[in-house]
C-alpha cells in the first residue's frame, strides 16, 4: 500500500504537471499560429479596451442579465475558487500578501471547500434537465464529477480539522511534502502515510492529479482563452 501511496503522491505529481504544462503550451501555440480573423471588432457599437474586455470576463454581464441565479452561482463559485488556490499557495509557505487579514489556513474555516461543492452538485444537476441535456456532451459530466471529487476529498481534511478538531495532519506536514516536491526532493512525513487523513489526502491528490492532466483537453481550456475572445470581441 505504501508503494502505491508513494506512486501516487510524487511520480505522478510529476507526470500530472508535465502533461498540464506541456499540453496547456501546445494547444496555447496552435491557437496562436491560427490564421488571425482580423481586428475588426465583432460587436463596433460596443466600449472598446482591456478594461471592458476584463468586465466582461470577470463579471459576466450577459449571464447576469438572461439569467441571474445563474450568474450568483458562478460568481461564488469563482469567488471560492480563487480562495482555494490562495490557501492552496499558503500550505506551501507563508505569503504576507495574503495575510493582509490574518486568517488561518485554509481560509473560510471549511466554507469555501462547502460553496465549491455545492456549486459543483448544482452545475451538474442542471445539466440533467432540458435544455442544458440537450447541449451537454459526456466530457462535460465527466469534468464536474471529477472536479466535485477533487473539492469534495480535499475539502472533508480541512472539515474534519476545521470543524471537529481533528488534526492528524498539520499545515506543517502539508507544507513538508509540497516543498520536497518543488526542490525535486521528494519526502512524505509520516502522518502523510499514516494518519487517519492518510486515505483522503490520497484521493484527493490522485483525482488531482487526473484533473491536471485531463486539464488541455478539456472544455476548461476557456480559462485561457476567455479575456483575449472578450478583447477580440470589444476591439
Amino acid at each position: 500500500m505504501q508503494t502505491a501511496y508513494y506512486i501516487i503522491l510524487v511520480p505522478m505529481v510529476y507526470a500530472a504537471f508535465a502533461v498540464f504544462l506541456l499540453g496547456t503550451t501546445i494547444r496555447l501555440v496552435k491557437l496562436y499560429l491560427q490564421p488571425s480573423p482580423g481586428t475588426a471588432p465583432i460587436y463596433p457599437n460596443q466600449r472598446r479596451g482591456w478594461l471592458w474586455a476584463m468586465h466582461d470576463t470577470f463579471l459576466l454581464p450577459t449571464v447576469r442579465k438572461h439569467n441571474p441565479g445563474l450568474w450568483v452561482l458562478l460568481m461564488f463559485f469563482h469567488v471560492a475558487f480563487l480562495l482555494l488556490i490562495i490557501g492552496h499557495l499558503e500550505l506551501i509557505k507563508d505569503f504576507r500578501v495574503f495575510q493582509i487579514v490574518p486568517h488561518a489556513v485554509f481560509l473560510g474555516r471549511g466554507v469555501i471547500g462547502l460553496i465549491l461543492s455545492i456549486a459543483l452538485l448544482l452545475f451538474l444537476f442542471r445539466r440533467f434537465a432540458s435544455p442544458n441535456r440537450d447541449l451537454s456532451v459526456p466530457e462535460d459530466y465527466y469534468l464536474l464529477i471529477l472536479l466535485f471529487l477533487v473539492v469534495c476529498f480535499g475539502s472533508q481534511m480541512d472539515w474534519a480539522r476545521s470543524w471537529f478538531d481533528y488534526s492528524e495532519m498539520a499545515v506543517s506536514d502539508y507544507r513538508t511534502y509540497l516543498w520536497s516536491l518543488l526542490t525535486l526532493k521528494p519526502s512524505l512525513p509520516t502522518s502523510v502515510l499514516f494518519s487517519g487523513h492518510s486515505f483522503m489526502f490520497i484521493l484527493h491528490v490522485f483525482f488531482a492529479n487526473i484533473f491536471l492532466m485531463f486539464f488541455p483537453f478539456s472544455k476548461i481550456m476557456h480559462s485561457f482563452m476567455a479575456l483575449p475572445m472578450n478583447k477580440l470581441r470589444r476591439g
